[in-house]
């Protein structure tokens, strides 16, 4: 056997991608082995998943399983533009913060973006880019991206995703949206992925899985073909398909075809607003000072700030990123398999510190 090289014990706050798979997908790997299927999506997996799909996002969807997140997102926009297309995106958004340049240097977009103080576009946003169609000099706005829920932890209401796909539509763009939390947003919204993505005007839609357990996998979710085209070329294309895609594709089943995608998501989102509950009433109370929220909790992260020297104290033992380290701003994530230890553990020790820092200040 395999020596095992990390403490299995050990839970960090700096990325849902952090933890490990959900046994109930390493049961799918592990049920799907054995055997040959056809490669490259030929196979009985692969079939059957865009059956799963369509009982979520309704009849006549597409479903590209792809390898990660970024490879969903260039491969979607890549699928929805000419050459001469650009993308209205938050200045926050992960194409424009997080991906490394791959839209620009990888799918050739150009990325229209604007600031937006809690990661959400509106139609008034929008319009801050949408504009110069037919102009030679100005490569043309023809998707809009937003994410749900956004790299700031906020989430998109079913109507306001509808207003912004209305908004797209009358200007003869089409919207795509970065799902990479997707899960999260319909489990602290209470309603299904269908309602804010194919009835609320999605055309094409970045499917994550990784976040919420998966291995590796995610999809690109063709919501309107007419929004689409290619997309069977370009995942080859940009590297994304895989040889043995049955074991992406199984992944994706054993998410979506039962609970199992909401159930994570829910604890998740569950452990985040026990953390910042937990961080609050250490606040109302006058227990800790210099902890300041600057984000809401909406799904499964936490925004918040503290003291420099007190951040990189508690990173030594808890592990997590800076948002803003201008301002000391901190992202805690929690994910499906965060536990209330994890988090009362984590309340402990920030009440420690910030009870030394205090003292020291004095």
């Amino acid at each position: 056997m395999t020596e095992i090289l990390h403490d299995p014990n050990f839970r960090g706050f700096a990325s849902d991608n952090y933890a490990g798979a959900h046994p109930e997908v390493l049961d799918a790997i592990a049920q799907a082995n054995g055997g040959h299927q056809v490669s490259y999506g030929a196979d009985v997996y692969t079939a059957h998943l865009q059956e799963v799909f369509a009982t979520h996002f309704g009849d006549g969807v597409e479903v590209f399983p792809v390898f990660n997140g970024t490879g969903a997102n260039v491969t979607a926009l890549q699928s929805m533009l000419p050459r001469w297309g650009a993308v209205i995106s938050a200045s926050t958004a992960h194409i424009n913060v997080d991906e490394g340049g791959a839209p620009e240097r990888v799918g050739g977009i150009k990325l229209l973006t604007v600031p937006s103080p809690d990661g959400k576009l509106t139609p008034e946003l929008i319009d801050l880019e949408a504009w110069g169609w037919g102009d030679e000099h100005r490569a043309q706005p023809l998707v809009v991206s937003i994410t749900q829920s956004t790299e700031l932890g906020t989430l998109y209401s079913v109507d306001e995703v509808r207003t912004i796909a209305d908004h797209a539509h009358a200007h003869g763009m089409t919207l795509h949206m970065d799902g990479a939390r997707l899960a999260n947003a319909a489990a602290s919204l209470g309603v299904p992925l269908k309602a804010f993505t194919t009835d609320a005007g999605v055309d094409v839609l970045s499917f994550g899985g990784t976040k919420n357990g998966l291995l590796f996998g995610e999809a690109v979710v063709v919501l309107n073909p007419a929004a689409s085209d290619g997309l069977i070329f370009l995942r080859k294309l940009n590297m994304q398909l895989a040889s043995k895609l049955r074991f992406v594709s199984a992944q994706l089943i054993a998410l979506l075809e039962g609970d199992l995608w909401l159930r994570s998501a829910q604890h998740a989102n569950a452990m985040a607003a026990r953390l910042r509950t937990s961080l609050e009433d250490l606040v109302d109370t006058g227990a800790v000072s210099g902890l300041g929220f600057s984000q809401p909790t909406q799904a499964n992260a936490v925004f918040a700030t503290l003291p420099r020297k007190s951040i990189e104290v508690l990173r030594e033992r808890f592990h997590f990123y800076d948002w803003n380290a201008a301002n000391n701003e901190v992202r805690w994530m929690c994910s499906f398999d965060t536990t209330e230890e994890d988090i009362d553990a984590f309340v402990d020790g920030i009440r420690a510190e910030l009870a030394t820092a205090a003292k020291a200040s004095a």
